[in-house]
């Protein structure tokens, strides 16, 4: 993993890029590339850090 991914630890918040109307998200995990991540309006879902990069959000 590369970029915000490699860093992303539980209960940070982020946004897939890709996905814009799944809302913000709350890492529940980052393990081996995998990221799990509880959107508001998806659900929890696990991405493939090699495939997408994640933005970090600072602020609600």
């Amino acid at each position: 993993m590369k970029g915000v991914n490699a860093i992303l630890e539980p209960g940070m918040l982020v946004r897939h890029p890709g996905q814009p109307d799944w809302g913000l998200g709350q890492v529940q995990s980052s393990i081996g590339g995998r990221i799990t991540v509880n959107f508001e309006h998806a659900g929890k879902v696990v991405i493939d850090g090699a495939q997408v990069e994640l933005q970090l959000v600072f602020e609600a």
